[in-house]
């Protein structure tokens, strides 16, 4: 679990197949003492495991999968990553609740500037806005967002000169590929509502949600 605070950069230095998988060599801009072999990291907002560890060198393999499901499938040799080590218990949740299981990718179609921040529109596929609402949460590359407009294939998020500086968001540009991880909050409560109860007096319905104020 995690909490789409990115922690610092980091740079995929090797891409190596590893059967029908493939194997990221990365190395942090961060000091990665405590974590050790088997530990996960959120690279660019996906979970992978740590197999090898050296300093501030680590490598993960990724799944057919996972090369599949996210934009990790592009990765190249000299690439910026954000990173985040998994969330313990003790810590504040700055952010929001993040599995680092993606939904799906998105593109960047839009930056403008606007003050001191960048609005950044990202174009996705219809069946994941459906979990997005204004005012809500998103992880893109792992960066957890808050959401300013939706679209039905498109929504909006405007970052701070701040996460500009410490993630790779500020280095997109128009065109490139990025993670999406929607809210799961919305998913389980669309499984909720959607799941056919075992008997009239179980499950959550409308009616109960809008009786306990979760919706109107």
């Amino acid at each position: 679990m995690f909490t789409g605070i990115i922690e610092g950069l980091g740079t995929i230095t090797a891409v190596r197949p590893s059967g029908s998988g493939r194997r990221l060599v990365l190395t942090s801009d961060f000091d990665l003492t405590g974590t050790k072999i088997g530990d996960s990291l959120a690279v660019n907002g996906a979970c992978l495991t740590a197999v090898q560890l050296a300093g501030r060198r680590f490598e993960v393999d990724v799944s057919p999968e996972t090369l599949a499901k996210t934009a990790l499938g592009a990765a190249r040799a000299g690439e910026r990553v954000n990173l985040e080590r998994a969330l313990r218990l003790s810590d504040r949740i700055d952010g929001h609740l993040v599995s680092g299981h993606i939904d799906g990718t998105g593109t960047i179609d839009d930056r403008q500037t606007a003050g001191n921040a960048i609005l950044v529109t990202v174009a996705v596929p219809e069946a994941l806005t459906r979990y997005m609402i204004v005012k809500g949460s998103v992880a893109v590359d792992g960066v957890s967002l808050t959401i300013n407009a939706v679209e039905p294939a498109r929504f909006t998020v405007s970052v701070i000169p701040y996460t500009a500086h410490l993630t790779t968001i500020g280095l997109k540009k128009t065109g490139d590929a990025v993670n999406i991880e929607t809210d799961m909050i919305g998913k389980y409560v669309e499984k909720f509502i959607t799941s056919k109860p075992e008997s009239p007096s179980s499950g959550v319905s409308m009616d109960l949600l809008a009786k306990t104020g979760y919706i109107k």
